[in-house]
């Protein structure tokens, strides 16, 4: 099991007879390699009429003369070896495996702020279509004929519940606790710290419940949704649903999407009642307010409409979140830094537009007097 060769003025003919399995001669492979190098040599020719077992040894040995006979610029000629031989090394080669640097020329402050806008409007429209396609799904569900399995639902619902009151529960009450911190800080001037607890309870209700529960589901839930479905992405689960004629949207984007909206407005009033026992700590132990004065003035300034204001905003923020998770995961790349960068912009898209999203509703509450 050896390989021969013979030059002949400026051709290298190698000839290949008999089995080359596990062949790993590197003194001769290397002489080979050197022979072929040679600037005397013009052309390399491989004869194997009498070729018979061969494995990936000889195909790393066959690439090799390729490799050296297409940087030197000479010709080659492999036509003599097997058919399925011939493909290999032809598949081989048929992928530049190197990355390539574009040597592009450097573009004009317009050009490069035009493709900024279009770059942005393809991604609007893709984000719209994502959200026409959830909006598709949640129409079947509602009449019976999305693919939707409960189990999927119930373990969603699962991860955004009871496994995040802790949490919840936490940064609600510093949340209230601060706020009370903070608006004492001006009532004092006036000795009207007695009001910490109207203003507590109307911020907590109103908007900063649902805000801070917003935050904290989009950095705990938001951020799973986006790599557990990157993650089926790169393991090409994704297309195997698409082959089998499954609609991912109903599949995985729309029990998330039921789980978050369900649970969101539960989410929110515990953030309130937990912002406002955190207002209530400090007004009581460190403001000198009684608790029944405390209690009272807080009954006092609760009403149903801020409740149904804050219950509104954690109903969008559900939504909000669910789609922003779902979308980065359904995009993301085929490697594993995809994932991490699908769940960064999952959250960080979350939160903005949980911002917008609250502007705009606000206005339209100042506006229809709300």
């Amino acid at each position: 099991m050896e390989i021969t060769y013979k030059q002949n003025k400026e051709k290298l003919t190698v000839f290949l007879s008999g089995s080359y399995v596990d062949y790993d001669n590197e003194e001769e492979k290397s002489i080979l390699y050197e022979k072929s190098q040679s600037r005397t040599i013009k052309e390399i020719v491989v004869e194997a009429d009498d070729l018979k077992n061969w494995d990936s040894t000889l195909v790393v040995v066959l690439c090799k003369l390729r490799t050296i006979a297409q940087e030197r610029k000479i010709n080659y000629n492999f036509s003599s070896l097997p058919e399925h031989l011939s493909r290999l090394i032809d598949l081989a080669f048929s992928v530049d495996r190197k990355p390539t640097h574009s040597d592009s020329e450097f573009k004009c402050y317009l050009e490069r702020l035009g493709n900024i806008g279009v770059n942005a409007w393809k991604s609007f429209c893709r984000g719209c279509h994502f959200m026409r396609l959830s909006w598709s799904s949640i129409g079947r569900l509602l009449i019976g004929k999305a693919i939707f399995r409960k189990v999927d639902f119930l373990f969603s619902l699962e991860d955004c519940t009871y496994r995040a009151v802790g949490i919840i529960s936490l940064v609600s009450f510093m949340v209230g606790l601060i706020l009370a911190f903070v608006g004492a800080i001006q009532l004092k001037n006036f000795g009207a710290q007695i009001y910490v607890a109207s203003l507590v309870a109307i911020g907590m209700t109103r908007i900063m419940g649902a805000i801070m529960a917003g935050v904290v589901v989009s950095g705990r839930t938001g951020a799973s949704y986006a790599a557990t479905i990157g993650t089926m992405q790169v393991n090409e689960e994704l297309d195997a649903l698409k082959t089998m004629g499954i609609s991912i949207i109903d599949f995985l984007v729309l029990p998330r999407i039921s789980s978050l909206i369900i649970s969101m407005p539960f989410i929110t009033l515990l953030a309130d009642a937990m912002g406002i026992l955190g207002g209530g700590t400090v007004g009581i132990l460190m403001l000198g307010i009684s608790p029944e004065e405390y209690i009272k003035y807080t009954t006092d300034a609760l009403n149903m409409k801020n409740f149904l204001v804050g219950v509104f905003h954690g109903f969008i923020y559900g939504y909000v979140i669910a789609i922003c998770g779902c979308y980065y995961g359904i995009n993301c790349g085929r490697n594993a830094d995809s994932v991490g960068v699908a769940t960064t912009k999952a959250v960080v898209s979350s939160i903005v537009w949980m911002i917008v999203v609250t502007g705009i509703v606000t206005a339209a509450m100042e506006v229809l007097g709300i």
